[in-house]
């Protein structure tokens, strides 16, 4: 049997969209002559949709899309999910199974997901194991529930995303009971660095252990603004990998194709072959270009700005959208890359036709990407150099000017007001963010006037600890670093350097990081001012990814560094974190990329008002 299956880019309630991609997806499996076809879960609504899934006409809309997709399915079985209400009070998430233009039921998922970014019970019911029923739709009736299908004389059934996620009561334990050669994933799993293997062996060694074949396919892209999906497809028998796709694609159907023999099956793996060692520098770039690229042409913005210090992050920022359009044009080619975007005109299209490749990065990275320095007179020489010499590297529109009159009229208004001087010794803080928040109406006119998306260039580590400036150097419309660690991001950089090419990196990477918001000769560093950036880290993963006390990281930890110093750096985590949950609240919309993030409106929730853990830091002795 030929079987296909499509990772498909969707947005949530986009309707024209989605079916276009799923009668492309089914198009494409025809002309494969497969005969059948798996879409991802919940494709035709699009997985994020949260709330709507409450509704009543969500459903109904849904199954309306379904019974067009329905005609599309003439000579091929199709697998497409869609969310069913199911007698007017709840909502089921679903796969429906069309062969040759006849809907033959409805399978309904088992498990549903609730940890980290997944909140499916607010939204659905979870489905009985071995139950079946009927659903009625205008005066017809089709099977629901855990169904197994036939074709060709092969049983098939499903595990929708989550359900192969329940170790040994997953579903294909049961369906292996009931004689199921073919287990079908649809799924919406979104991505982490490194997660990909552990999927991988999800299907793989269930393929072995069920004696069966398994075939997989996940959403693609950034869907609905945070989560990224990496369009993974697979298909295995026997513990034998038959086809595994290149991930993150920036196209909008990514169908694969394998002839899977059910008479004379693959013997059975002695082992499962491991996945090559996972590089997560380049998962990164895969993932967050990607990211940026849909975010940019879902949002319909017309480019990026980007305050550009010379620093680590904002360096980071410069380089991924500088990426993003050289893959993007390398994969889509220059007239789909350009309709996907929908903002070069025609005139600058015609600028391009006898331009050399390298000419053709320069001139669009400008077109859609614009720089500031905006200096003070605690910036360095060394900054300037670093954020110049990349702007114009990469092809960025690059603007310098200073921003010291402004925050010696803001100074002087509060001098006159409070009457007394401002100083570093008494009003340091202070006077560190009125340079950072000063910064941020001149980079938003900019974006305004380009009708672009400004970037904001916090990272995860200065989140945790709330080192950043609100309305200042955490403004933006979207944060693409946010979910990622700083000593990751450093070390990136000095990959991206000698790995992409970006030669223009070695002045970031000859600095330590530093604020640059005191006088020269007070040699502010991010590290001086918080603690060392691994212990940092490695503190937050111990205390909100694997939930430990403030006790309990410290036994963790102990020996990294000395007792007293480590402790210090515990209380001084666990004290920042706790008083800084307001400005996580209110940080722009970042990308889910490690394996977990800080943000309170996707993984990590936590009260704005708190004791502190005062008792539990005391307890540290």
């Amino acid at each position: 049997m030929i079987l296909a299956a499509a990772a498909l880019n969707q947005t949530p309630i986009d309707w024209e969209n989605n079916l276009a991609n799923i009668k492309n997806a089914i198009e494409l499996a025809r002309k494969s002559k497969a005969e059948l076809l798996l879409l991802p879960e919940l494709c035709i609504t699009g997985y994020g949709c949260e709330d709507l899934f409450l509704s009543n006409w969500l459903p109904e809309e849904a199954f309306e899309k379904l019974l067009i997709i329905q005609e599309w399915c003439e000579d091929i079985t199709v697998a497409v999910g869609l969310p069913i209400r199911f007698r007017d009070h709840v909502v089921y998430n679903t796969a429906c199974v069309i062969r040759n233009k006849e809907i033959l039921g409805f399978t309904a998922k088992q498990f549903l997901a609730n940890d980290g970014l997944h909140y499916e019970p607010r939204w659905f019911t979870s489905w009985p194991a071995g139950q079946e029923t009927t659903l009625e739709r205008s005066g017809k009736s089709y099977r629901f529930g855990d169904l197994v299908y036939e074709l060709n004389g092969v049983k098939f059934a499903f595990e929708i995303c989550e359900d192969a996620w329940r170790g040994d009561d997953r579903p294909a334990g049961r369906h292996q009971q009931r004689g199921v050669q073919l287990i079908l994933n649809p799924s919406a799993s979104h991505f982490a660095m490194s997660k990909t293997d552990v999927r991988y062996h999800l299907v793989v060694d269930a393929s072995k252990k069920y004696n069966c074949a398994y075939m997989y396919a996940n959403l693609l892209g950034n869907e609905a603004g945070r989560v990224v999906y990496d369009g993974e497809i697979l298909i295995a028998q026997n513990g034998n990998l038959i086809m595994r796709n290149q991930l993150l694609s920036f196209k909008n159907v990514d169908l694969e194709c394998a002839e899977v023999d059910f008479e004379n099956p693959m013997p059975v793996a002695e082992k499962v072959t491991p996945l090559p060692p996972i590089d997560e520098n380049k998962e990164f770039i895969s993932a967050i270009t990607l990211a940026l690229f849909d975010y940019l042409r879902k949002s319909r913005s017309r480019g990026f700005v980007l305050s550009l210090s010379g620093g680590a992050d904002s360096s980071v920022c410069a380089v991924v959208v500088a990426e993003m359009v050289k893959r993007a044009l390398n994969e889509l080619g220059l007239e789909e890359f350009a309709r996907k975007l929908n903002v070069f005109s025609v005139e600058d299209l015609e600028q391009l036709e006898f331009r050399n490749d390298f000419e053709k990065l320069q001139f669009l990275t400008g077109k859609l990407l614009t720089t500031a320095y905006q200096g003070t007179v605690n910036s360095s020489e060394d900054t300037f150099r670093s954020a110049e010499e990349l702007a114009r590297s990469i092809g960025a529109v690059f603007y310098n000017w200073t921003i010291d009159d402004e925050v010696k009229g803001y100074i002087s208004k509060i001098e006159t007001a409070l009457g007394r001087e401002l100083t570093w010794k008494t009003d340091d803080v202070t006077l560190q963010n009125i340079q950072a928040r000063v910064r941020a109406p001149g980079i938003w006119m900019l974006a305004n006037i380009n009708h672009a998306l400004l970037l904001a260039t916090s990272n995860r580590s200065e989140a945790s600890v709330g080192y950043a400036t609100m309305d200042g150097d955490t403004s933006g419309s979207i944060s693409p670093l946010a979910g990622v660690d700083k000593a990751f991001l450093r070390q990136w950089l000095v990959w991206a350097q000698e790995h992409l090419g970006y030669e223009a990196l070695q002045y970031v990477n000859g600095l330590q990081p530093t604020a640059e918001l005191r006088p020269a000769e007070q040699t502010q560093t991010d590290e001086k001012d918080l603690m060392p950036y691994p212990i940092l880290n490695q503190i937050e993963r111990l205390a909100f990814y694997e939930r430990l006390s403030p006790e309990q990281v410290f036994a963790q930890m102990k020996g990294v560094e000395d007792d007293e110093q480590l402790k210090m750096h515990i209380r001084r985590f666990y004290s920042l974190w706790s008083r800084n949950q307001w400005k996580r609240e209110r940080y722009a919309p970042s990308f889910h990329l490690d394996d977990y993030n800080l943000d309170p409106r996707s993984w990590l929730r936590f009260p704005i008002l708190s004791g502190g853990f005062q008792e539990e830091l005391m307890q540290l002795g």
